[in-house]
């Protein structure tokens, strides 16, 4: 069945791609970008992929922190909602600016819900819809350096859960699920980790491991990374076109299939 799709975050990476995906499906796909260059190249693309605005895909800029664009979302008649919009920021919790935390949880968190509330008020009264929350596999095991934005994730993952077994009680017919992918090769990991390079100077704690710190990222990066979206991208498609999604949804399967152990083995 065609579904009305809004995809957030669909400037690049996994929201690109998943875009893509789903308007190849015939679904009608509402891919939104956090600025105006964002969706003036995403049009391009779509132009040059023969897909244009209005047809296969829409696109339009919404930054899902500002009040007046998470607005822009209550005329349209929505089937699902791929919260896939957010930002990282790494760092020592000993020594990283609050102010940093603080940002990336107005936006993976807090501006995540007030869309998902937003986009909610239509689905309950007709009694039909799909939220997606695009977490991370950082969301389920803490990671050292990575937790501004892994205890973001922890905390949209219990959203995420929670939420739906609100709906399920409420008996509203809307399904809540979570996507988490793992590490995948899209330019995000490489600069979120990159970003406590900025302001760690040599009063940092840990500045003397700065050297070691890159080289070991470099090579986790190298062994971990998926070298493409494919699998997390076909599990979205999935999870929207299903009638009752199951709750969580990871890929690559293997770097799942190790958070587990690790949580079994308390690691």
């Amino acid at each position: 069945m065609k579904k009305t799709i809004l995809i957030t975050g669909a400037g690049s990476g996994i929201g690109r791609d998943a875009a893509f995906a789903l308007a190849a499906r015939g679904h009608r796909v509402i891919a939104t970008t956090f600025d105006e260059a964002q969706a003036l190249a995403l049009r391009a693309e779509c132009q040059a992929r023969g897909q244009a605005r209005g047809q296969a895909l829409e696109v339009f800029k919404l930054d899902i922190a500002s009040p007046a664009d998470r607005e822009l979302l209550l005329p349209i008649v929505l089937d699902v909602l791929i919260n896939n919009a957010g930002v990282g920021e790494s760092g020592s919790l000993a020594e990283v600016d609050v102010d940093r935390i603080r940002r990336v949880f107005e936006v993976n968190v807090f501006a995540t819900i007030a869309l998902t509330q937003l986009a909610l008020r239509g689905m309950i009264a007709r009694r039909r819809g799909t939220v997606l929350f695009v977490s991370s596999i950082a969301g389920r095991l803490p990671m050292p350096f990575l937790m501004p934005y892994s205890m973001s994730k922890f905390a949209l993952s219990a959203a995420g859960a929670g939420l739906r077994a609100e709906m399920d009680q409420l008996g509203a017919g809307v399904q809540i699920a979570l996507i988490e992918p793992g590490a995948i090769h899209t330019g995000f990991n490489q600069a979120m980790t990159a970003s406590k390079y900025a302001w760690m100077g040599p009063d940092s704690y840990f500045h003397a491991q700065t050297a070691k710190m890159k080289a070991s990222e470099s090579r986790i990066f190298g062994l971990l990374e998926a070298r493409d979206t494919r699998a997390i991208v076909a599990r979205i498609v999935q999870a929207s076109e299903a009638r009752r999604p199951r709750l969580r949804y990871v890929a690559p399967w293997i770097q799942g299939l190790g958070v587990r152990l690790a949580r079994i083995f308390g690691v």
